[in-house]
């Protein structure tokens, strides 16, 4: 099997991630912050040693890394901890429906109002980051109370130019959000330096961890409106929620055995390195761009913009037959919209959507070779 489709979820995991899930669950996995008993505080200290080293890759506090279901989760928590009646807000036209829905549904009450800013050209090649900083700061109204947008676009690899726009956010006092569902793992991420305010990613792709637990990293001093309200292990006799992250917007128990995950897929990311891994899927994807780029009826969606991510379609084949026809030969990718309609709409994709296909740091040249392959018999 050829796996390519690390943009929904790295596979295969790390050994030492697998081996730390199940010496949790077998040694270890009490419940943190409910007794003062060695289960409970063995659990504990291993959920901080991941919020330390969260914290160290993302540029904030540990005590800021708020542990989530998931990304999708995480943007949640921030959206409707953020915005008021009355309030504008401004996305990409690239985003994930975890981010466009939530807003979407707070606009069709009646409590906001939103704004799409452009991140591509038409030709779907880089626009400077001044260009799109002059796009943003035309729809900026003196309501805007909040920027949310990817990092990295889940559909085509386009990198957003986080630190130009953390700088306008803060020079006009916008709340900045960040969705890193494909860059972290991937990018380098400071939030200090890119005036992040609040950034919401996922354990399970580009960390490598498990399926199960998201992250949400806050700016030191930022308070959020909690979304869910609940035991935290602190001041129980309180109506309210504790006043300081990050027992604040973690309510019930935490995933511990997936937390112990991804501490040890955190490792494995540090110690591979973030320029080495971007090198890497750099690399497979300008491998890839190379070869479809010589077979007939191939199209490739904003080429210029290289990553762990490409899209592509086959002559008219609808996407998802011909991922269907790529499984038979052992080939894992993603057919149809990935979730993102705004992306597609702005790459122009068929009505049936596109194929993805994603890297990962296991991947080779060799993959690459046989989805390439794979795809030539498919076009002829």
């Amino acid at each position: 099997m050829i796996y390519l489709d690390n943009a929904a979820t790295s596979f295969p995991k790390p050994s030492c991630v697998c081996k730390e899930v199940l010496r949790c669950l077998e040694n270890y996995c009490g419940n943190p912050g409910r007794g003062a008993h060695s289960l409970s505080l063995a659990a504990a200290e291993k959920v901080y040693e991941c919020r330390e080293n969260a914290a160290a890759l993302f540029g904030c506090e540990p005590e800021n890394i708020i542990f989530t279901l998931n990304t999708t989760h995480a943007l949640n928590i921030v959206i409707k901890g953020v915005l008021r009646p009355g309030d504008h807000v401004l996305l990409s036209d690239l985003e994930h429906n975890s981010v466009f829905r939530p807003i979407w549904r707070l606009a069709q009450e009646g409590i906001i109002e939103y704004d799409i800013f452009p991140s591509l050209t038409l030709e779907g090649w880089f626009p400077s980051p001044l260009l799109v900083c002059s796009h943003i700061s035309r729809l900026m109204r003196p309501n805007t109370r909040m920027l949310i947008c990817c990092h990295s676009s889940n559909i085509c690899s386009r990198v957003l130019p986080l630190r130009e726009i953390g700088a306008l956010c803060r020079r006009r006092g916008v709340f900045f959000a960040v969705d890193a569902a494909q860059s972290a793992g991937h990018l380098l991420i400071d939030m200090k330096k890119m005036n992040i305010d609040a950034l919401c990613a996922p354990g399970h792709k580009g960390l490598l961890g498990p399926q199960g637990c998201g992250i949400l990293a806050l700016r030191d001093g930022v308070t959020l409106n909690t979304l869910t309200e609940g035991g935290s292990g602190v001041n129980s006799l309180e109506g309210n929620m504790p006043e300081s992250p990050p027992e604040r917007y973690e309510a019930g128990t935490l995933p511990v055995p997936a937390i112990a995950g991804l501490c040890e897929g955190i490792k494995t990311v540090t110690s591979y390195g973030i320029i080495n891994i971007r090198a890497h899927t750099n690399l497979l994807y300008h491998t890839l761009f190379d070869m479809l780029s010589s077979v007939e009826g191939v199209t490739i969606y904003a080429p210029a913009h290289a990553g762990a991510v490409m899209l592509f379609n086959v002559r008219d084949i609808p996407s998802d037959t011909a991922t269907r026809e790529l499984d038979k030969t052992g080939i894992c990718v993603r057919a149809g919209f990935h979730c993102s309609p705004l992306g597609h709409a702005t790459l122009k994709t068929p009505p049936n959507g596109a194929i993805r296909a994603s890297f990962g740091i296991y991947n080779t040249k060799g993959d690459t070779e046989a989805l390439w392959k794979a795809v030539k018999g498919l076009a002829k």
